[in-house]
């Protein structure tokens, strides 16, 4: 596609096929900022590349958004949870603006995300660094005592999660003192998290001026694997508290731009608390179905909403809004399934648990 001089000249930062050909057929200026072993590719196929090892931290870090700067490249889009420090780096000088660093390790450290989070009013479980066994032997008792457990009562349940990790990865369930002793002393310090009983969902939200651009909500096939959109029913009928707990989000975090990907729980009783936040494209081939049930590219939005000289978010006609059918929704969300849970030697279930009601969609 004819690329318009006067929008944003946009880099990105990692490796997907699926996101370089949406910047191939968009109107903006793109550049592929990857390691080197993309180098080959990018020449056949003559895609503009840079070769960057982000596993590389040193003196010469900075060298990346001084060369980014000087070709002219206005804003870097991270597509991997490991390249959203280096995205608030790059654009920290970029666009002028130092805070756009700290911002982004607040994006990536999940026991700093929580504390902002609650100085924001949001709600969260309970939560606690820990730096060796001793830590999470403690925070485990600590949590039963105060739930008022009782000798003989079974122990809720605590989360071990790493800092800087993205989705599942590194997650441990704790239920005993005898099972700390399984946590390999090389996974410390981890965050520690008391256990949420409720029903966990994704957010997509496009941002742009501080403000919702387009708030998708996806539900879980199979936590942690797999998720179908659009969510059914019974969750759409949360989206004006979704949008609320969204917005509430945004001030928090002060976000002016840019996609985030929060994940949220909502009680029996209908109180949302919030899990945790990644400012980057979801996994499970969410962008994917975005595309098939809204009819719009979630990468090309993405590139619309970084975009710093773009002034007007086109909302109405890049957002727009459609929604699959049941015979459409279905298969897919359940072939994503198949492909996740195989891939990842697990088994899967002969009577998947899919929300019935997905047949009122329309």
């Amino acid at each position: 596609m004819q690329k318009d001089p006067n929008k944003g000249y946009i880099a990105l930062l990692g490796w997907s096929l699926n996101a370089i050909e949406a910047a191939e057929n968009f109107d903006r200026r793109y550049i592929v900022i990857a390691p080197d072993w993309a180098e080959e590719y990018c020449q056949k196929h003559d895609i503009p590349y840079v070769p960057w090892n982000f596993e590389r931290l040193n003196d010469r870090s900075m060298e990346i958004a001084e060369t980014l700067k000087e070709k002219g490249v206005d804003v870097a889009i991270p597509l991997y949870e490991e390249t959203v420090e280096w995205a608030g780096a790059i654009n920290s000088l970029l666009l002028d603006n130092p805070r756009i660093y700290g911002q982004s390790l607040l994006l990536r450290d999940k026991a700093l995300m929580k504390r902002r989070a609650q100085l924001g009013g949001i709600r969260v479980g309970i939560f606690e660094e820990a730096h060796d066994k001793e830590d999470v032997v403690r925070f485990l008792k600590r949590v039963n005592q105060t739930l008022l457990k009782l000798d003989g009562d079974p122990n809720d349940p605590i989360h071990l999660k790493a800092f800087d990790k993205a989705g599942c990865l590194g997650h441990r369930v704790i239920r005993t003192p005898d099972e700390v002793d399984t946590i390999p002393d090389e996974e410390f310090p981890v965050l520690m998290e008391s256990h949420l009983d409720g029903w966990e969902f994704a957010v997509e939200a496009w941002i742009h001026d501080g403000k919702i651009a387009f708030l998708n909500i996806s539900e879980y096939v199979t936590l942690g694997y797999s998720v179908f959109v659009p969510a059914s029913p019974e969750l759409e009928i949360y989206r004006e508290q979704i949008t609320q707990q969204i917005e509430k989000l945004i001030k928090a975090f002060d976000i002016e731009f840019g996609l985030i990907h929060p994940e949220y729980f909502v009680t029996s009783d209908g109180e949302m608390y919030f899990g945790e936040v990644a400012y980057r494209p979801p996994g499970f081939k969410v962008f994917e179905l975005l595309e098939r049930v809204y009819g719009f590219n979630a990468y090309q939005a993405s590139m619309l909403v970084f975009d710093p000289k773009n002034h007007q978010t086109r909302s109405g006609q890049l957002f727009s809004r459609k929604k699959w059918s049941m015979p459409t929704a279905l298969p897919v969300a359940l072939a994503f399934t198949h492909a996740v849970v195989w891939s990842a030697a697990w088994k899967f279930p002969k009577r998947p648990k899919i929300t019935p009601t997905l047949s009122l969609m329309s």
